[in-house]
């Protein structure tokens, strides 16, 4: 007989498993660390991006500065009486007035002085756009659909939060109120 016998060889043989089986769990607990890895990595990114605190865009919001789309703005007519809009009523044209408050979160609505001393709230369509906080007091060309709506209590509230107004002043508000709204899907700043 041989020097290793077969007892040795079965030895080795059990070794060659144990060894297999070894490198089977190292490539497996490789495999997880790599995924725990990625997502790690993937959960400080989220936490980073929610983290973020939106805010308006920056800019001075000069004469000629634009937002949205205003490639319809030169084509259409003025609509100068806003105020005289009748509930039920759409407008589609341009609009002009002063930019009495912008939204300080992220510039997303804005609070526009008309003519006749009322005021008009103006949404950008489907939030594709935002306008600067350096856009109040300005006067400005809106292009859009106008309507007479009623606002909910809810939605004044939210509007009031975004405004940053006082706890006192968004408890007070319980009614609905008639409001001109704008849906604009562009906006130039006059001058």
């Amino acid at each position: 007989m041989s020097r290793f016998g077969t007892r040795d060889f079965e030895d080795g043989f059990r070794k060659g498993k144990d060894l297999q089986k070894i490198g089977s769990e190292a490539l497996y607990l490789m495999k997880n660390m790599f995924a725990m890895k990625q997502l790690f990595l993937l959960l400080i990114f989220l936490l980073t991006f929610l983290g973020m605190k939106a805010q308006p865009p920056s800019g001075d919001a000069l004469p000629g500065d634009t937002y949205g789309d205003t490639s319809g703005m030169e084509t259409t007519s003025f609509l100068e009486n806003l105020s005289s809009i009748d509930a039920g009523e759409v407008l589609t044209g341009s609009f002009t007035g002063t930019v009495a408050e912008v939204c300080p979160k992220k510039g997303c609505w804005i609070q526009l002085k008309l003519e006749d001393g009322k005021s008009a709230t103006v949404k950008m369509k489907d939030y594709g756009f935002f306008v600067p906080l350096s856009l109040t007091g300005k006067d400005i060309i809106i292009h859009g659909e106008a309507e007479l709506k009623i606002t909910s209590v809810g939605e004044l509230k939210h509007l009031a939060e975004d405004a940053e107004k006082s706890q006192e002043e968004i408890d007070a508000i319980t009614e609905p109120k008639e409001t001109i709204t704008i849906l604009a899907t562009g906006i130039k700043v006059a001058g």
